[in-house]
């Protein structure tokens, strides 16, 4: 499998630290449009409207733009990212906006044999064999199948409106693991399955509405790209293909920059969002109060619910947000004076059914001037380390590494350990998902604006939901909403 499952899927997210010191914006305004959030898809819909030579204000809770994308610098003068990480083809918007910002592009490292542990046997396949590992003539017949039914499943949705899709209320009545037990015959098929489907969502396949998961993969492509499901899971020719000289951060940084730290608020968490009697709205943080003709909500849902609004929201959007959860997702990269594994023709990348780390990328830097693998900490396997040490994290992380590469493993330099979970202003990633009885009752909500209030995040995007397009095509639809 080209991508071997460990998909960085997209996380979305920044830094900012290296703009000029934001203002204190602890006054009263008044603006066109007030942006709840400053990751990317609030940075695009605030940029777009400044376009349009609309006053804006984009308030955000962290001390940083970006939300789950974050630059990390390593101390070996390096950066990995915290969250997102990864952008491939028909991510149009996104590597439109690495053009714009003057940012290179390099492919990931896929060169030679992935790594496949399961039932407590090790073997290897070639990168270049698709986007599971064909093991035998079974499974690869058995993962053939399921693939194409999928995809098939999946090509009947508009991803604009799932919830009109003809099979829409049966297959939302289903769960992705009710499926898979009724069509995959072959264990280990299914097995693998489950894998990719903590590496896409961070969630077991019994957690996910089958609508859901179809919708998903309808959206891994663009406008005249119909979505598949090995594009979401591939490196060479998916989502995870390509990567950005010196980390996404400087997506966010740059975007933000481009904006202008005047029309940026940090450290302004919103608290409550009231329609005045004259039609506008007042929208308070703990800092400032922004008067705003229309505002966009740049939040995934469950994180938006928190937000009071006067006059309550319609009970369908209220539903949704009750409805729709963060995935469980945690990142540990090792550092390491060289990418040893490659010296054994090893990708770097791996598949497991055991472990803390059950997907890896090597997210080295693209002249190699040292070694980094990416592990994914995903869905059940996340909560358990919620609430422990971060070394008992990397305690158990390198016995994974080991087992996969060798006693070599052992030997980072550096330990990062991102937890997004915990993380206040997140609480999970890399996207929230939908169990059963949810997007064909209330999908609607996602986008449905209600009154001058408008939702972007990267959920609410026709394609590439969970990643940085979708976040930047969500915010681009938010603010043409309000322009038209």
């Amino acid at each position: 499998m080209a991508r071997n499952l460990a998909l960085s899927f997209l996380y979305l997210g920044g830094t900012v630290n290296c703009l000029a010191p934001y203002k204190d914006h602890s006054v009263h305004q008044e603006v066109d449009v007030a942006i709840v959030g400053a990751g990317l898809s609030g940075l695009a819909a605030g940029r777009a409207l400044q376009q349009a030579n609309k006053k804006i204000m984009i308030l955000e809770a962290r001390d940083r733009v970006g939300g789950r994308v974050e630059n990390f610098k390593l101390r070996n003068g390096g950066v990995t990212e915290l969250g997102a990480a990864f952008v491939g083809p028909t991510q149009d918007h996104v590597l439109a906006l690495a053009h714009d910002l003057g940012l290179e592009v390099f492919k990931e490292y896929d060169y030679g044999d992935n790594l496949l542990s399961i039932q407590g046997q090790q073997s290897t396949y070639s990168s270049d064999g698709g986007a599971l590992p064909m093991v035998d003539a079974a499974t690869g017949t058995a993962i053939a199948s399921a693939l194409g039914e999928l995809d098939t499943m999946a090509a009947a949705i508009d991803t604009s409106s799932p919830w009109n899709a003809e099979n829409a209320t049966l297959w939302d009545s289903m769960t992705f693991q009710s499926w898979l037990d009724a069509n995959v015959q072959v264990d280990a098929v299914r097995d693998l399955f489950g894998i990719s489907s903590g590496a896409i969502f961070s969630a077991t396949p019994g957690e996910l509405s089958l609508l859901y998961v179809l919708s998903y993969v309808a959206g891994a492509g663009n406008e005249t790209t119909p979505g598949s499901l090995q594009r979401l899971v591939s490196v060479t020719g998916g989502s995870q293909e390509s990567r950005i000289v010196g980390g996404t951060g400087l997506l966010a940084t740059g975007l933000a920059k481009k904006i202008g730290s005047d029309s940026i608020s940090l450290g302004s968490g919103v608290s409550s969002i009231v329609r005045n009697a004259d039609s506008r709205y007042t929208v308070t943080t703990a800092k400032q109060t922004v008067i705003a003709k229309s505002v966009i909500v740049a939040m995934s849902p469950p994180l938006a619910a928190r937000i009071t609004y006067d006059p309550p929201l319609p009970a369908a959007r209220d539903q949704l947000t009750q409805r729709m959860f963060m995935g469980a997702l945690g990142k540990a990269t090792a550092i390491y004076d060289r990418p040893f594994w490659r010296d054994a023709n090893l990708t770097g990348q791996v598949i497991s059914d055991s472990g803390v780390v059950r997907t890896t990328l090597d997210v080295s830097p693209e002249n190699s001037t040292y070694g980094a693998i990416l592990g994914f900490i995903e869905a059940d396997e996340m909560r358990l380390y919620d609430a422990t040490s971060e070394q008992e994290i990397i305690d158990k992380v390198s016995q994974d590494y080991v087992r996969y590469f060798g006693p070599k493993a052992a030997n980072a330099t550096q330990w990062v350990i991102q937890r997004w979970d915990n993380e206040i202003w997140s609480r999970g990633g890399p996207v929230a998902v939908a169990g059963p009885g949810t997007i064909s009752k209330y999908g609607k909500a996602i986008t449905e604006s209600v009154g001058g209030i408008h939702w972007a995040g990267t959920e609410a995007s026709p394609y590439w939901a969970g990643y940085m397009d979708g976040a930047l095509r969500a915010g681009e639809r938010a603010a043409a909403a309000i322009l038209k």
